[in-house]
């Protein structure tokens, strides 16, 4: 499983992400501005949806695809499109 192999990077992402969370609870405890506490937000808003989309991403490579299917192939091509979509919805 593609979650298994690629654990520690993936459990080192959500510790970041968690450390951004953790900033925007102490920006509002701390009453800062809200300038500073949407900007905290959005920079952790932005690191979940690159988990998210590398999540996908990866289960699409793995389950969708597996190592039979051709990258080449119609079903290559459309899987990888479908993950520049993601990729992109994802920013």
């Amino acid at each position: 499983m593609h979650t298994v192999r690629e654990k520690q990077k993936l459990v080192s992402r959500v510790r970041r992400i968690k450390g951004q969370l953790e900033a925007v609870e102490r920006a509002l405890l701390e009453e800062k501005g809200c300038f500073n506490t949407l900007t905290t937000l959005a920079a952790a808003r932005g690191a979940l949806n690159g988990l998210v989309a590398e999540i996908v991403e990866d289960h699409i490579r793995e389950h969708v695809l597996g190592s039979e299917v051709k990258p080449m192939s119609k079903q290559g091509r459309a899987a990888e499109e479908l993950i520049e979509i993601v990729r992109a919805y994802m920013k």
